[in-house]
C-alpha cells in the first residue's frame, strides 16, 4: 500500500530518487545493490507519482460569477483546444 506523501516527503523522496539515479548511473553499486535501488527507485517514483495526482486534482482556478469570484475546479485545455 502507498503510504500518503506530503509536500516535504514529496521533495525528500525525490531527491532520494536523483540519488540514487546518479548512483545506477556512475556504476557505484554492485549488481545486488543496483536491484535494491532499482526496486527502492520504482516505490519512490509511483509515491511522487500519486503525490502529483492528488495535488493536481486539487488546483482550481478562481472565476467571476455574479460580481463576485468563486473557485471552480481546474480543467486543463488539451492540446487540440490551444
Amino acid at each position: 500500500m502507498a503510504r500518503k506523501i506530503d509536500n516535504q516527503n514529496f521533495e525528500s523522496s525525490l531527491a532520494e530518487l536523483e540519488e540514487i539515479v546518479n548512483k545506477m548511473e556512475n556504476g557505484d553499486l554492485t549488481l545486488e545493490e543496483s536491484l535494491q535501488a532499482f526496486e527502492q527507485g520504482v516505490k519512490l517514483t509511483k509515491d511522487c507519482q500519486k503525490a502529483l495526482k492528488t495535488a493536481e486534482q486539487k488546483v482550481n482556478k478562481l472565476v467571476p460569477k455574479d460580481d463576485k469570484f468563486v473557485l471552480e475546479p481546474f480543467a486543463p485545455q488539451s492540446e487540440n483546444n490551444s
